[in-house]
């Protein structure tokens, strides 16, 4: 392992409060092991604060430090892929700027990776986080493990060590659709775990909404599972052989008692329900079709404005 580099790659997006002591944290893992050199990533993700001033304070005293800027945000995964595309160790760890994630895990990761996993996921055991992320958290997690073609490890985030060839195989990957923890489950490789509790993040607020983790959620379902379209084609014929039934049934009890339907609600509810059917089937494929039109259109995951 003597000589050999390992990349950390941060990815920022209005952290101007947190890039120096994550930078700090950080400094004192790289001098803790010294038998390795490091060079330190940080992707700023077009932020609106002063982050990019941080950044660039940084690299001008400190050789190691990279910068690199993109030219809007491109969203949590773009980050990360601009840190794998720009890395050349021969490991990459991931660590976010807002610290949640403890910088003092590192050096297991990187004893695990010398006992010769390729992969090494941090797990967190608990975390600070409100009783209504926890449960969207453990939500999400819980209907993953159920329908994804992956195995994706419960309450796990980027946080962890990836050698050189995982680097290297999910880069090779052409998707512009990306769900990184599900890509990194699926490229496979020795892999092992190590837990950790979550932080309370020190300072500014979180960039994810709501909305933002329901996105994300979005794409891991539709990237990494088709249990959607066969629960799909299952309703479909369930409903077909109820509606075959109901009908033999109707025309029997019509020639022994006359017509047992009458009124127009029944009719109605019956309409409002297959039409309601009809519409989350069509709103399934659609999410299906905007996958393939992302990747057909064939842009790139994220554009740089400049490096340092």
């Amino acid at each position: 392992m003597k000589n050999k580099k390992i990349s950390i790659i941060i990815p920022c997006y209005n952290e101007g409060k947190n890039v120096e002591l994550a930078y700090a944290v950080l400094k004192r893992i790289t001098r803790l092991e010294k038998k390795y050199h490091f060079e330190l990533i940080f992707i700023d993700n077009g932020s609106l604060d002063d982050t990019k001033k941080h950044i660039l304070r940084l690299a001008k005293q400190d050789p190691i430090v990279k910068g690199i800027f993109l030219s809007r945000n491109f969203g949590p995964e773009a980050s990360t892929q601009a840190g794998f595309d720009y890395s050349h160790g021969d490991a990459l760890i991931w660590f976010a700027c807002d610290m949640q994630e403890p910088a003092a895990v590192i050096p297991g990761f990187i004893r695990k990776w010398e006992e010769g996993f390729d992969n090494v996921v941090g797990v967190y055991a608990k975390s600070e986080d409100s009783w209504f992320m926890k449960i969207l958290r453990k939500s999400f997690y819980d209907v993953m493990k159920l329908i994804a073609n992956v195995d994706i490890p419960i309450n796990s985030s980027g946080f962890g060590l990836y050698s050189r060839r995982v680097v290297e195989a999910m880069r090779s990957l052409p998707e512009k659709y990306r769900f990184q923890r599900g890509i990194r489950a699926w490229v496979g490789f020795t892999t092992s775990y190590i837990t950790y509790q979550r932080q309370a993040r020190q300072f500014g607020q979180s960039s994810y909404s709501v909305m933002s983790y329901f996105r994300h959620a979005e794409r891991s379902l539709f990237g990494f599972s088709y249990l959607p379209l066969d629960l799909l084609i299952y309703v479909g014929l369930l409903l077909v052989f109820c509606s075959f039934i109901f009908i033999i049934a109707y025309i029997v009890f019509f020639f022994l008692f006359g017509n047992p339907i009458k009124g127009a609600v029944t009719i109605l509810v019956a309409i409002v329900f297959f039409g309601g059917i009809n519409l989350l089937a069509l709103s399934i494929i659609g999410k299906y079709i905007q996958v393939i039109v992302e990747e057909t259109k064939a842009r790139p995951t994220y554009i740089v404005h400049s490096t340092i």
